[in-house]
């Protein structure tokens, strides 16, 4: 008797049910005419809100309805970096929660998320940069927040690979370290949050394009959908990098634009590239997969665009850059590039928040920082959800920052500024 092979993809989508075959690690269903809440965007924001929702606040009569399939939009195409070392108290606040549920996020949903903790270094190239960087150093500690400063011989010893040599351009001076930092597998994490919210009563629904949101006297009453309607009290916008697009369903106009945001990989190598690398100056970044591949990244594209390929101006840059960081690496060959659609704020700043449509809720407006904040993001937001008000950690990113000019002006200083 010949056995059945499976792919890597069925392996992570499917679980061993004892005897009894292979059985769907999460339930796709068809949708139901009335849920209690539902949420627009199976990624992993979406997903990890759906589990938060059910484990924390018992809301299991929920839907995730998601237009092509669980983890196939922007949580595909992340670099999958993990770090909280962000300048300013909110940021901080919001991307170390996220980092306190990330270290035990595997075993929690009993899913292999690959997580690494191998650190994070954030590169000066001149003395105000370097400035800057101790300053963020400094506010990080004041914050709890895991940060160290690195002169360029301890980048050396930290990160062999590197040139230190003073004779480029962007000669590197010293890094900020956070040594919890590090790299996870993107759709593991979606699918893991995604298997377990299943597991607790949750549907998720797949090739399902939302076309419309119903609204009576002011409150959401339903939503329209390529598989039928569907009526519901709660409905929550996770859609990143299309945010705009489902708040102009209910007559909202959002403070985001949506740009490409570039990254590739290399042909696999063996494991030579310990830890990840961030530059702002030269607009770079690279960690190595548990496959081998280099995974590179650069800044988003100036132009407004949904394309998913980016201007390969950019892309000619970013590698440029990157070789004068690591001059080894100039004769791999590039096996694929694409762009991610990110939600960008004009304070580079997210958005959670109710909106002036009762029951309609918005996450989105994360720009780069988006998946660092996943678990974080999920948790406050099914808070926000299931309470109607934001606690203490979600409250800076409500809509209302923009009327009131209370931003958390956080784009000068993430650690490549976008």
């Amino acid at each position: 008797m010949t056995a059945k092979r499976y792919s890597l993809l069925s392996l992570f989508r499917e679980g061993l049910n004892g005897h009894k075959g292979w059985q769907p690690a999460w339930r796709a269903a068809e949708p139901k005419r009335r849920y209690d809440a539902v949420i627009i965007g199976g990624g992993g924001h979406g997903c990890a809100t759906a589990y938060y929702l059910a484990k924390e606040h018992g809301l299991t009569n929920i839907a995730v309805i998601e237009k092509g399939w669980i983890g196939g939009g922007n949580a595909g195409r992340n670099t999958t970096i993990i770090r909280s070392n962000y300048l300013y108290d909110e940021s901080a606040a919001i991307y170390d929660h996220a980092m306190q549920l990330w270290k035990g996020l595997g075993r929690e949903l009993n899913f292999n998320i690959m997580m690494s903790h191998r650190g994070v270094l954030n590169l000066a190239h001149d003395d105000n940069e370097m400035r800057q960087l101790k300053r963020r150093v400094e506010a990080n500690q004041l914050n709890g927040v895991d940060a160290e400063w690195l002169d360029a011989k301890q980048v050396k010893e930290y990160c062999p690979i590197i040139s230190i040599s003073p004779d480029v351009r962007y000669p590197v001076l010293g890094a900020t370290l956070q040594r919890s930092g590090g790299v996870n597998r993107h759709d593991a994490v979606v699918w893991g949050y995604a298997r377990a919210a299943s597991a607790l009563g949750v549907d998720f629904i797949e090739k399902c394009e939302v076309t419309g949101i119903e609204i009576e006297n002011g409150k959401v009453t339903g939503v329209r959908t390529t598989k039928g309607d569907i009526k519901t009290g709660k409905l929550a916008s996770v859609t990143a990098g299309h945010s705009s697009v489902t708040a102009k369903m209910a007559g909202i106009r959002l403070p985001i634009e949506s740009h490409p945001l570039q990254a590739l990989v290399s042909e696999p190598l063996k494991p030579i590239h310990n830890c990840v690398v961030m530059s702002n100056a030269v607009h770079a970044y690279c960690s190595q997969s548990d496959k081998g591949e280099l995974v590179i990244g650069a800044g988003i594209d100036p132009h407004i665009s949904y394309t998913q390929r980016g201007a390969f101006s950019i892309l000619e840059e970013e590698i440029a850059a990157l070789l004068e960081l690591f001059p080894i690496f100039s004769r791999l060959r590039l096996m694929r590039h694409w762009g991610g659609i990110v939600d960008v704020c004009p304070d580079a700043s997210a958005i959670i928040s109710k909106t002036p449509v009762a029951g309609f809720y918005i996450n989105g407006g994360w720009g780069t920082g988006g998946w660092k904040a996943t678990p974080g993001s999920g948790h406050v937001f099914a808070d926000l959800i299931a309470n109607d008000k934001p606690n203490d950690i979600a409250a800076p990113f409500t809509l209302e920052r923009f009327e009131t000019g209370k931003l958390v002006a956080e784009h000068g200083a993430a650690a490549v500024a976008h």
